[in-house]
């Protein structure tokens, strides 16, 4: 294995779910030197990829779909907050944490949808919606293997900051 490939691949190993970008930046590796060898260690299933929300992540072979899907949600803040939030305080309404986090309603429920989607939290039926966490002990000890990086915070503080001009 190359020395690149491998310094790319040890980086991957300890920081479950990097994506593409910071991968490049924190490794200084050229964007197509970076694509080259991690589609050869992908295919090689020395590490797995998944596409989440407009961003692809690497990781370990040994986190399985759901794990992989969460971890790429806790290295975004707001994502990170969302979830943090159910499972120190339980069920809540999408409004509520709104209000609690002081993000913008449109903001939480396009986080709501998404992490809705990708089995991360469920949605109550009854009216108001209730929200909570699909597998919290799950969840948790994957929150402590994972925090999002300065770019991934500044990023989402950006949104946030852009999303209350428009609401």
């Amino acid at each position: 294995m190359s020395d690149t490939r491998a310094r790319i691949r040890r980086h991957v190993l300890d920081t479950p779910g990097v994506h593409f970008n910071r991968l490049g930046r924190e490794l200084d590796v050229a964007t197509g030197q970076a694509q080259y060898h991690l589609r050869r260690l992908v295919r090689d299933d020395e590490l797995a990829v998944e596409r989440v929300a407009g961003r692809t992540h690497y990781f370990d072979p040994a986190f399985d779909p759901w794990e992989r899907r969460t971890i790429a949600f806790l290295r975004r803040e707001t994502a990170r907050e969302l979830i943090v939030r159910l499972y120190t305080a339980g069920p809540t309404r999408p409004t509520d944490l709104a209000e609690e986090l002081g993000l913008a309603r449109s903001t939480v429920a396009w986080h709501v949808s998404t992490l809705a989607d990708a089995g991360v939290l469920e949605k109550s039926d009854s009216r108001p919606m209730t929200l909570r966490l699909a597998a919290p002990e799950r969840t948790a000890t994957l929150l402590e293997i994972v925090s999002p990086s300065l770019p991934d915070r500044l990023l989402d503080r950006f949104t946030r900051t852009v999303d209350h001009l428009f609401e």
